[in-house]
């Protein structure tokens, strides 16, 4: 059944027309001939007005005849039906005025998606007339019409141009007018949709609209005269463009992704999934619904997921989501337009892939509940067992990834548990060294748990606790000095073989049967001792010195190696240290060794210092004097302690002349008991200018020369001696090599040693003036006596004794090559063996006799003409052609 909906409209100022402005009516699909289709309707008619009526026979075709009412069709076709049952006034004119009346009568169709025919008698627009009064020049113009839009459906199939309206001025009666429109449509872009007819005024569309692309058009019509003057106000045209549904949803992405937690309770939100269609929302062609096509897969429920029919909201609708169950599902969406009525909307699908996601709701279990390992004593940052474990959540998540934890059995933290990243496998390591002596096995309580917390109700099974039993192995461990480093407090000065103390080293291996430790000496900086190798007793090899560059801060170290015989052999090393005890062994001297003073009594003061390398209470206060001897010092010189350490030189006369004089310094310490030393102090006493600054320092010490400078000069002269005698050297071993050079053959000619011993056939006018035997190396020439015994051809040289060729020294003097290359021509002249230059050199002599026979014995003993070929042809194809040969007669 489809509903039908009559609709009058009509002007108020007339009361012809129906009672009610909507009527109602329901009919099958199939209606027959002679069936009503609304009952109890009935219309008021307008005096003056002739009835009209539309026969339902011609509803199909959408033919208003004389009427101005149009009917609509809701896409099917209405069969005969008893005619003349009713009627709507036509348009008529009452009191001179045109459009007074109006009656509509309409019959639409709901929910549908067809497209509507709309036909209906061509419509006259007027222009607005204007009164005027004859007696006055005013005139009074009545306001303009608000003319009602016209509606026009899309993807209309014509014929074209189709007639909409005519556009009318009262005054064509008087004057020839010409009428036209303006807008989009018309004479702006797009243009040519509409036309009118410039003297009839009949506005007509061109072609299809499509609502999508236009909605509405806004024109204005114009009338004006012959001459162009404006005859009417412009008058306003609305066309709207009547939705039809010609346009499929469309899904904004054709797959859809969404995520859903495991164990998710219904009515969790998943994800919304959108579709637009074109067409006007507005209207039935554009309201979208949704609904769910199909689910994979279908477990544990075939309806896990529901969806929104309007807003595209997909929720869960039951419980059961496992991820490690299922882990995605797949649903296909439909959207249908016309409020998703599956008949007459227009629908499309996509796809909907949603994944569950992974929860932790699956604890860590230890596949086993004791695992085992071990260790060897002392080793540390190594892995003594593997953890496994299994968890069924998804790999390489918070959920997924293990942790593990010990909970008794290392209350000293010398071990830890990583994990390793890729297997989930725990790895326990060493990171404190375990000594076997102590400690020979470890029981270890593991549990294991993820990264984040187990989901809400699920508790940690017993599987995810385990027990690690770790044993320790026994290895030969390296001795240990006791103390290490030892300490001895000892003066210095004690005398080379005195007995300094004794260093041993203690065997950490109680199991193990070892012999005693053997002891040795690392580092001993100043070589002052030496160790027992069996007790370790230490002993002097020379003067403890404290004062040596080996000390500091008064201590001496030493190193020593203790080392068993274990397996590996084993070793440790300790430290000596000697705290050397200061005794006064040094006497202090003076510092600086050289000071510079004026001639003259003023000013004349030479600061001095005592350096003494012992420390307190062997070294200052000092005593500083003047020796007795000579008298000229005591005579020339005064010298006063300024402080403990410091002291001053002046002179004691009026002048001295200038010259570099030695002053010696009798220096005593404060030790007990004193050690005192007399030093020499170089004072250069030069002239003086007013400042006190010498003038003549030049002079003195161009007379004096330091040691430093005299061992300089001597180096000099010594470098100097020998670039002489390395020049000397090689200008006579450069003679005697281009002496040499004269004696030499050049490289490129010497072809004793380049060319080898083949077998030349000599002889010809081709050769060159030079017998080539002579060139032979002498010690490669094969000598006839091993050649086989056999009788020997004419051309073939005698046999002789071969003459003695001098035998060249494996490096002889360049002098010699001379003597050497006449000798060896002497005997060549004297070889009565040497053939002559045009001779045939013979190689390879086989012998005159031979066991073989001649080879004329495969003579045949009868001639070819008497041999029979032809069983040559049974031989085979491979024979054929000597078949031919010596078979085919005389050809």
């Amino acid at each position: 059944q489809a509903p039908i909906k009559a609709t009058c409209e009509e002007d108020t100022s007339c009361k012809t027309g129906f009672p009610e402005d909507v009527h109602s009516a329901v009919v099958s699909r199939s209606v027959h001939g002679g069936q009503p289709l609304l009952n109890g309707l009935s219309h008021r008619q307008c005096a003056a007005l002739s009835p009209w009526h539309l026969p339902a026979s011609e509803w199909h075709s959408a033919q208003a005849q004389d009427a101005g009412a149009h009917v609509v069709l809701g896409g099917f076709q209405l069969l005969s039906i008893c005619p003349g049952w009713l009627m709507c006034p036509p348009q008529g004119k009452e009191n001179n005025a045109r459009w007074a009346k109006e009656g509509r009568l309409t019959f639409e169709r709901y929910l549908t998606g067809c497209r509507n025919q709309r036909r209906r008698k061509i419509e006259d627009i007027v222009f607005p007339w204007q009164q005027y009064k004859h007696s006055s020049p005013l005139k009074r113009q009545k306001r303009d019409w608000v003319i009602p839009p016209i509606n026009l459906p899309e993807n209309s199939k014509g014929p074209f141009p189709q007639e909409l309206v005519r556009i009318r001025s009262d005054r064509d009666k008087s004057l020839s007018l010409r009428y036209s429109v303006t807008g989009p449509g018309a004479d702006q872009p797009p243009t040519g949709i509409f036309i009118i007819n410039p003297i009839s005024g009949q506005l007509s569309v061109t072609k299809p609209l499509d609502r999508e692309q236009i909605a509405s058009f806004h024109l204005r019509a114009h009338a004006v005269d012959v001459n162009g003057n404006q005859v009417e106000n412009p008058i306003d045209i609305v066309i709207n463009v009547i939705d039809m549904n010609d346009n499929r949803p469309e899904f904004l992405h054709q797959v859809w992704n969404g995520t859903v937690p495991e164990g998710s309770k219904p009515g969790t939100y998943v994800m919304t999934v959108t579709a637009i269609d074109a067409d006007d929302p507005n209207t039935q062609n554009g309201m979208l619904r949704y609904r769910i096509l199909s689910q994979a897969p279908s477990s544990p429920s075939p309806n896990m997921f529901t969806i929104n029919n309007e807003t595209g909201d997909i929720i869960t609708v039951a419980a059961g989501l496992d991820r490690e169950k299922v882990q995605q599902y797949t649903l296909i969406i439909q959207a249908t337009d016309m409020e998703g009525n599956p008949t007459y909307g227009l629908s499309n699908t996509a796809t909907a892939v949603i994944a569950v996601t992974d929860v932790n709701d699956n604890p860590p279990e230890f596949t086993a509940m004791t695992f085992y390992g071990e260790v060897p004593e002392n080793r540390v940052d190594v892995i003594v067992a593997n953890l496994t474990v299994t968890d069924k959540d998804q790999p390489h998540t918070p959920a997924w990834n293990a942790m593990y934890r010990m909970t008794g059995g290392d209350p000293t933290g010398r071990f830890t548990i990583l994990t390793d990243p890729n297997s989930n496998d725990g790895l326990v390591t060493v990171v404190k060294p375990i000594d076997f002596e102590t400690n020979r096995l470890f029981v270890l309580t593991v549990a294991a748990e993820n990264q984040v917390p187990l989901a809400k109700g699920i508790q940690h099974p017993p599987q995810s606790t385990a027990t690690v039993s770790i044993t320790v192995i026994d290895v030969n461990e390296s001795p240990y000095f006791v103390p290490n480093p030892k300490l001895v407090r000892q003066e210095e000065g004690l005398l080379a073989g005195s007995m300094l103390t004794t260093f041993t080293a203690q065997d950490p291996d109680r199991y193990m049967q070892q012999t005693s430790l053997r002891y040795s000496k690392v580092s001993d900086p100043a070589n002052w001792l030496k160790i027992d190798p069996v007790n370790g007793q230490i002993t002097t090899t020379a003067v403890l010195d404290r004062e040596s560059i080996y000390v500091q801060n008064n201590m001496y170290n030493a190193t020593f190696l203790a080392s068993d015989n274990g397996i590996p052999p084993m070793s440790g090393t300790g430290t000596l240290q000697i705290y050397l005890l200061d005794i006064n062994d040094n006497a202090p001297q003076v510092h600086p060794k050289e000071a510079t003073t004026c001639e003259t009594l003023q000013p004349n003061a030479i600061n001095i210092t005592a350096v003494d390398p012992d420390i307190d209470p062997n070294a200052g206060p000092f005593a500083f004097e003047l020796p007795d001897t000579p008298a000229s010092i005591k005579r020339n010189w005064t010298i006063v302690r300024i402080s403990g350490d410091h002291a001053q030189l002046s002179l004691r006369i009026r002048f001295l002349e200038a010259g570099i004089y030695d002053v010696p310094i009798v220096i005593t310490d404060s030790g007990n008991p004193h050690a005192s030393s007399t030093s020499l102090l170089k004072v250069k006493v030069c002239q003086c200018d007013l400042n006190g600054d010498c003038t003549d320092v030049d002079r003195i010490v161009g007379a004096g020369l330091g040691t430093g400078a005299i061992i300089a000069i001597l180096l000099c002269i010594i470098i100097l001696l020998i670039l002489v005698l390395m020049f000397v050297v090689w200008m006579k071993r450069r003679d005697k090599e281009r002496q040499a050079k004269q004696l030499l053959i050049d490289p490129e000619d010497d072809v004793r040693d380049n060319i080898l011993k083949y077998d030349e056939e000599g002889g010809g006018e081709e050769d060159q003036d030079y017998d080539l035997s002579q060139l032979q190396q002498p010690d490669t020439v094969e000598p006839d006596a091993i050649k086989p015994v056999g009788i020997r051809r004419l051309d073939e040289r005698p046999i002789h004794a071969e003459p003695q060729y001098p035998v060249r020294s494996a490096a002889p003097h360049p002098g010699d090559i001379g003597d050497f290359i006449n000798e060896g021509l002497k005997a060549a002249d004297n070889d009565p063996t040497a053939p002559p230059y045009d001779s045939l050199l013979v190689f390879d002599y086989e012998g005159s006799g031979s066991t073989a026979g001649s080879l004329s014995s495969l003579n045949s003993s009868s001639s070819g003409g008497e041999q029979d070929y032809d069983y040559l042809n049974d031989w085979g194809p491979r024979f054929k052609k000597l078949a031919d040969m010596y078979g085919g007669g005389d050809d």
